[in-house]
């Protein structure tokens, strides 16, 4: 399947998102190209990063996946493919690609001299015209050689005991909703019965199934579909109305006997 994703801080206002797409076009005009966003808050490595690895599983193994983020950057040391989970990933050697998951990909890529070329236009002139080949049945591997560590970035983590954890904000949606780094699997493993969801000023004792299990203007705290701890208040701009930002810390208190 010739299926590629492309994620950006392009914005959807300037001719960006459409001259990549008709590069990759141009090489097979068969190709599906599935839009994830181009509203990544601009310059947002760990943005791109959380929506992408909130989603790309949910696409076919085999897809290629673009990422354009500070693709110009003097952060950037190259480009480069990666294979991780049977999905291929491409996009600069800034940290982005390092964020997508908790160990290391089982291929990495630097692409050569060869495909490279001065640009002001990375995205357009190296990365699409690969993607486009690698989507159409050309592997990373023809296009550089193995790179034994891709540049790391080191996503905030929390921390737990059996008494608490400790976690932080790491996105706040549209709707003002606050997702947390706390996953289910480590709340499920020490959770003794009774417990307390401390964010603010605010404190739970229960967690809900969803939005609307509490009544509009309450706070709620559930595991969202990616099994991370969201909290907000219904109908409410959660982040605004709690005073709380990224980063801001959320505990989980355990009541134990």
């Amino acid at each position: 399947m010739a299926l590629i994703t492309f994620t950006s801080d392009f914005g959807d206002a300037d001719y960006y998102v459409p001259a990549v797409k008709a590069k990759m076009l141009s090489i097979n005009p068969q190709l599906n190209i599935v839009d994830i966003t181009h509203k990544i808050n601009i310059y947002d490595i760990a943005h791109a990063a959380f929506v992408l690895k909130a989603i790309y599983k949910d696409f076919p193994k085999g897809t290629v996946h673009l990422v354009a983020m500070n693709s110009t950057s003097a952060s950037t040391e190259g480009y480069i493919g990666i294979k991780l989970e049977e999905h291929i990933f491409l996009g600069p050697n800034n940290g982005v690609l390092s964020l997508l998951s908790d160990y290391d990909p089982g291929i990495c890529v630097l692409f050569s001299e060869m495909h490279i070329k001065e640009s002001t236009f990375p995205v357009k002139d190296i990365l699409a015209p690969i993607a486009a080949k690698v989507a159409s049945g050309a592997a990373i591997h023809d296009f550089g050689g193995p790179l034994m560590q891709i540049k790391k970035m080191i996503p905030r983590q929390f921390k737990a005991t059996k008494k608490q954890i400790i976690g932080h904000v790491i996105r706040i949606d549209n709707y003002g909703n606050l997702i947390t780094n706390i996953p289910k699997e480590v709340f499920d493993k020490l959770n003794p019965g009774k417990y307390n969801v401390e964010f603010g000023r605010e404190s739970i004792n229960r967690l809900h199934k969803t939005y609307d299990n509490v009544d509009s203007g309450d706070c709620f705290a559930f595991f969202n579909s990616i099994e991370l701890l969201e909290i907000g208040i219904n109908h409410g701009h959660g982040a605004d109305l709690l005073g709380l930002r990224h980063d801001s810390p959320v505990f989980i208190n355990y009541e134990i006997e």
